[in-house]
């Protein structure tokens, strides 16, 4: 009986001794990951370095992800920068490139392009016509904000099992530090707004939506959070009654037209969902202390652009650059890159003659001169709450 007490003891002691040593690691190992995960304070004059980028949007920041999906935008998208289409709407590239280009990464790949891409610097899950709240319509896509959460949270736990099996694919995929040291950034919501009100919705009926389009907003962003994202760079939405396609689809009295030739009502409906959403990130900032948020006013650099746009050496703000008839330069049934008869004959809808002093490319997305100069103003911080330059994003206001 004594042997067999002693026998017992022994081996609790020898399964005791690995476990308190295990057990020491492991805590030692999530002081680790803390660290890595919890933002700075502005007490160091030092810059962050993201390894990685992980987005979330619509065509605003779509990098190929809908022509992956639904056949490749064709020419003359890309003409400028690429020479080529290259998944943009766009004449050249868009804010989130200008943001990768800033942080010395790579442009970000599509997820859902499968075709030579290497994730190991982020993945850009934003697709052409997304919204935060699934629509239940062809119209918009498939991929809404629910869709590329579920894609992302498969997407790190996939990335975590490929890299230990230490294949191939390994140096494709981002480390597991990095997700959580990446910059996640998110422009979202526009076409939430524009896909209520054009079905002949009154402002207050879409006033009365956007309560629950942020609450979905918000729920995704927990749970990034929860999955270790810590460095969030969140985009408001642009001022839509500037947009060519918007203006197409409305008829407006002299009253809800000011003085840039914008629609009134609509833009009110992007400032009222921009205020929502505002308050959004406060409640974020709450309830996600290991966080560093920053919400950027891109409404006001882009209307001011568009309002003063000779001043900064543009013109026509209000004419898309490719298209072809309609008002403004925009007919849904001629769009940019589509082939369509006139005379007789079989003609190609081409951009204008120089991109590089529109705003509007085809009617519905920024030229990439207008997103180079968008860029250029939310990259101090001057549009920024709190005000800090996206190389300090990673950092927590005093």
């Amino acid at each position: 009986m004594e042997h067999n007490a002693y026998v017992k003891h022994a081996f609790k002691v020898m399964v005791a001794l690995p476990l308190a040593i295990l057990l020491i690691s492991v805590s030692k190992a999530v002081q680790w990951q803390l660290v890595l995960a919890t933002p700075q304070t502005l007490t160091s004059s030092s810059s962050c370095k993201f390894p990685a980028i992980f987005n979330f949007g619509d065509s605003n920041s779509d990098t190929g992800g809908w022509s992956a999906s639904f056949g490749q935008a064709g020419p003359p998208h890309g003409e400028t920068f690429f020479h080529a289409p290259a998944g943009r709407y766009s004449d050249g590239r868009l804010i989130i490139d200008f943001i990768a280009e800033h942080s010395g990464l790579p442009y970000l790949n599509a997820y859902l392009d499968s075709m030579g891409s290497n994730f190991s610097h982020g993945a850009n899950f934003a697709t052409a016509a997304s919204t935060i709240r699934h629509q239940n319509t062809t119209s918009y896509s498939p991929f809404s904000f629910n869709v590329q959460f579920h894609q992302f949270y498969d997407f790190q736990n996939r990335s975590e099992i490929i890299r230990s099996k230490g294949d191939a694919f390994r140096s494709l995929l981002p480390t597991s530090e990095s997700f959580s040291q990446a910059l996640y950034t998110f422009d979202l919501g526009q076409n939430d707004l524009t896909a209520v009100y054009f079905p002949n919705k009154s402002t207050d009926q879409v006033k009365a939506t956007i309560p629950d389009i942020l609450d979905q907003f918000e729920t995704y962003i927990k749970e990034i959070y929860k999955q270790g994202g810590r460095y969030f760079w969140i985009h408001n939405t642009g001022p839509l009654g500037c947009l060519p396609y918007v203006l197409d689809g409305l008829s407006l009295d002299a009253t809800q037209v000011d003085q840039t030739g914008c629609a009134i009502p609509i833009n009110e409906l992007a400032q009222y969902f921009n205020f929502g959403l505002k308050k959004v990130v406060v409640h974020l900032r709450e309830h996600m202390p290991l966080a560093a948020i920053t919400y950027v006013d891109v409404y006001s650099i882009k209307y001011n652009l568009i309002s003063q746009a000779n001043k900064y050496g543009f013109e026509n703000p209000l004419l898309a650059c490719c298209g072809h008839g309609g008002k403004n330069n925009y007919d849904v049934h001629k769009r940019c890159g589509a082939k369509v008869m006139e005379n007789g004959k079989e003609v190609l809808v081409g951009s204008c003659k120089d991109p590089s002093v529109r705003i509007s490319w085809d009617g519905a997305h920024y030229t990439e001169a207008a997103n180079k100069w968008v860029f250029n103003r939310l990259v101090d911080g001057s549009y920024s709450d709190p005000p800090i330059s996206l190389k300090m994003a990673c950092y927590n206001q005093i």
